[in-house]
């Protein structure tokens, strides 16, 4: 959510800043209901006094033994009036916090200008692609030669967009989402959570996944108001809902290894081939909740946490910097990482980092005591995949794939596979 105040004293600045999004903010509307609100706010105010004060007369003229019932006639009179202005008050409020519930955040002033994703620009590329003196199988080439990886079953049993992994790749993934937590809580310093895989629809409201992005969520349970978690971001943010943090208690960190779950509702057509857009995968989810001065350090921070896992994995990626019309709804500043697929021959996504400021803590009410002045202001929230363990499976297989169809380990993941090496050796008639 926008800080109202700035909306208030700046709005031309607002209307800029999400313009470089293609949001139209209807300038004229938030200042009618603005305007209307102050009025209101105003009238309540002074009927509430006025009331008070008739009331405190009450008693003084009781004990001068006046006759009291017009002056109990003016204060039931001057509560209805309250209570009509009350109701006023909370109609044009409601009507605000709509409006700007659907709001995207500001952007931060060093982010590219850009529609799409075309206009992203790229920050630096590590590591080199791999070259083959043979045409590269993908992904779901290399899972159906051996036997590990199977859509057909997968499809008869949830439909289309579903994996199932068997034996050695089924091991493969469960290894690599360890190592990714080992990582994190041994060596950058996150608390490894274990957290609901349904939460309800306030806390997806607080991380900005609601209302704007409804149709995207698996609702379980119209009566209790259930959702399937999109992302781990949802319920390791939300810890700190309604809280009131002292300054000892932050900076927090926080890794998750949870299954997420998408409907994928504006990616039809896309991406219908094997494991790269699915309804369900794994992710090894990490939040920061900082000071605000800390945030812009975090951000780099933490998406060097992520960058850790591709050059230990031994995986070629680059980092974008997302343009403005690119960048989420919640994020005011985003890196990508984009991971090198040979079975497509290009960079595919497999990390998003962001900063979201004070936007998701106005939303959930997360503050902390600044030490500085004594007064709860917003924290800031962060969030990035460390990484998207399916698509982190994928770029193993393709880039480590052999002329044989064997595919070669990296050693960091020797410890978790009992030291393999090398996965699905060909079969000798293969």
């Amino acid at each position: 959510m926008l800080d109202a105040r700035l909306l208030r004293h700046d709005i031309d600045a607002v209307t800029r800043n999400l313009a470089k999004r293609g949001v139209d903010f209807p300038a004229a509307d938030f200042a009618d209901l603005e305007a209307r609100r102050k009025t209101l706010q105003v009238d309540t105010e002074a009927l509430r006094q006025e009331r008070n004060q008739s009331a405190k007369s009450i008693g003084a003229a009781k004990g001068r033994g006046e006759d009291i019932a017009p002056l109990l006639k003016q204060v039931e009179d001057l509560g209805d009036r309250l209570k009509h202005s009350e109701a006023e008050l909370q109609s044009v409020q409601d009507e605000l916090s709509t409006m700007l519930s659907a709001v995207p955040n500001l952007l931060a002033d060093d982010v590219p200008e850009g529609a799409d994703e075309q206009a992203n620009v790229e920050i630096r590329k590590v590591g080199e692609p791999p070259s083959f003196d043979f045409k590269p199988r993908d992904h779901v080439d290399l899972g159906e030669l051996h036997g590990t990886l199977d859509f057909e079953n997968a499809a008869k049993i949830s439909g289309s967009r579903f994996a199932i992994m068997r034996g050695p790749l089924a091991r493969l993934h469960r290894a690599l989402a360890q190592f990714m937590l080992d990582l994190h809580t041994r060596h950058h310093g996150y608390t490894e959570m274990n957290v609901p895989l349904l939460v309800q629809d306030q806390a997806l409201f607080g991380t900005g996944q609601l209302p704007k992005f409804a149709e995207d969520l698996y609702q379980t349970n119209s009566d209790a108001g259930h959702y399937l978690i999109p992302t781990a971001e949802v319920p390791l943010t939300n810890m700190v809902a309604q809280e009131l943090l002292e300054a000892d208690q932050v900076p927090l960190k926080f890794a998750a290894h949870t299954p997420c779950f998408r409907s994928e509702a504006g990616a039809y057509g896309r991406d219908t081939r094997g494991m790269i857009r699915q309804h369900q995968f794994e992710k090894v989810e990490l939040v920061q909740i900082v000071p605000p001065e800390e945030s812009d350090a975090a951000l780099e921070a933490l998406t060097g946490h992520a960058e850790q896992v591709l050059k230990m994995l031994e995986l070629p990626y680059r980092v974008m910097y997302l343009c403005a019309g690119d960048t989420g709804f919640s994020a005011r500043k985003t890196y990508d990482l984009e991971v090198w697929l040979p079975g497509q021959n290009q960079y595919r996504e497999i990390s998003s980092c962001s900063n979201t400021g004070d936007f998701q803590a106005r939303r959930m009410g997360a503050r902390w005591r600044n030490p500085a002045t004594g007064k709860p202001e917003p924290v800031h929230t962060l969030n990035g995949s460390a990484l998207a363990v399916g698509r982190t499976l994928v770029a193993v297989l393709e880039n480590g794939q052999q002329a044989d169809g064997s595919v070669r380990l990296p050693a960091a993941l020797e410890p978790y596979l009992d030291g393999v090496s090398t996965l699905m050796a060909a079969p000798e008639n293969a």
